[in-house]
């Protein structure tokens, strides 16, 4: 059974930092991308950072200069590095993975469960 699970979110002032990761645990043969998604209130979930197997990274340009993100091949593990939170990060970021199981199954996105980001003005 595969699974994502996020870590490392909550309330922050303007101006703060947090740092999220994600662990992707169960039988994954290989895994393309990792990254970070978001949704506010109201809104579509959008993009945040991604970052492939080979580390070639993107970002919305929301937080060009203020996220970093990074990635551990040999433990599955993505993390977002959040500097100077501003109130519009807050949203519930989700992790996902674009890998397969094994060689006969297609690659898929796998989603984590979400977790809560909260930046006060």
């Amino acid at each position: 059974q595969v699974q994502l699970v996020e870590s490392g979110g909550g309330l922050v002032q303007s101006g703060g930092s947090l740092r999220l990761t994600c662990v992707a645990s169960g039988t994954f043969l290989s895994i393309n991308a990792m990254g970070w998604y978001r949704q506010a209130p109201g809104k579509q979930r959008e993009l945040v950072a991604i970052i492939t197997d080979i580390r070639t990274t993107s970002f919305a340009d929301s937080v060009k200069g203020r996220f970093t993100i990074s990635r551990d091949n040999a433990k599955n593990t993505v993390t977002l590095q959040m500097n100077s939170l501003k109130p519009e990060d807050t949203a519930v970021y989700y992790c996902n993975a674009n890998g397969r199981t094994d060689w006969g199954s297609a690659f898929q996105d796998y989603w984590g469960q979400g977790t809560q980001v909260t930046v006060s003005s």
